[in-house]
């Protein structure tokens, strides 16, 4: 597991940018203290998730409004049509630690990153 954050550090009902993995996730905290963590990019254009509106267990990308569900990754509203990856998260003495998805990601058109394995390398 990598550590990501102190949960502290996310504010209830927003999200937080983690570039200490590629591609970046989003920290998500919900007003119900729920944690979720997806990649922190939009999979229909480069916008980053994290700066996105979270209601009802969803984030709306700020780009052109396709809503994310926090527990899936599915998307729910155009233009995007792929969802992103869900990874699993897990709070310990107040600290966010994620098991990051071995899928592939679905990033937008032109954007490319390397994928962290499980040592923490990008192959």
């Amino acid at each position: 597991m990598h550590h990501l954050c102190a949960l502290d550090d996310v504010v209830p009902g927003e999200g937080l940018r983690v570039a200490t993995v590629s591609p970046p996730v989003a920290v998500f905290r919900t007003d119900d203290d729920e944690v979720f963590v997806l990649d922190d990019t939009c999979s229909h254009q480069d916008a980053s998730l994290a700066d996105g509106w979270v209601e009802d267990c969803r984030v709306e990308c700020p780009l052109h409004a396709s809503r994310f569900d926090l527990r899936t990754g599915e998307v729910d509203q155009p233009p995007a049509k792929r969802g992103v990856r869900v990874h699993r998260a897990e709070v310990r003495d107040g600290e966010v630690w994620v098991e990051l998805s071995t899928a592939a990601p679905n990033l937008p058109p032109g954007v490319t990153a390397g994928v962290t394995t499980a040592t923490g390398v990008s192959a």
